[in-house]
């Protein structure tokens, strides 16, 4: 199933400066290990070593938000758009 995963500008330069890769990936989990494969800096700054997906860092899949690590099991669908969304905070 190809999917879209979109990166923010922030993150540019940790995917080889890209705004979009296309993946083959079945679930959330299963894309982020394909990225680790293939943009491990990218990865890194979107996940922890354990697998999970870093505090400041929000995964949608189309307009869902994913939420928690049973999140990542999410299934994806050929068409499917993921955005990788850091948070933004400021006081």
């Amino acid at each position: 199933m190809s999917v879209l995963i979109e990166i923010p500008s922030l993150l540019h330069p940790d995917a080889d400066g890209l705004s979009e890769i296309r993946l083959t990936a079945t679930t959330v989990r299963h894309a982020l290990e394909q990225m680790e494969t293939t943009y491990p800096k990218l990865y890194r700054r979107v996940c922890y070593e354990t697998g999970a997906v870093r505090r400041h860092v929000n995964l949608f899949v189309n307009t869902s938000l994913v939420r928690g690590d049973e999140g990542l099991d999410s299934p994806l669908q050929s068409g499917d758009v993921v955005a990788i969304m850091p948070a933004v905070s400021g006081g």
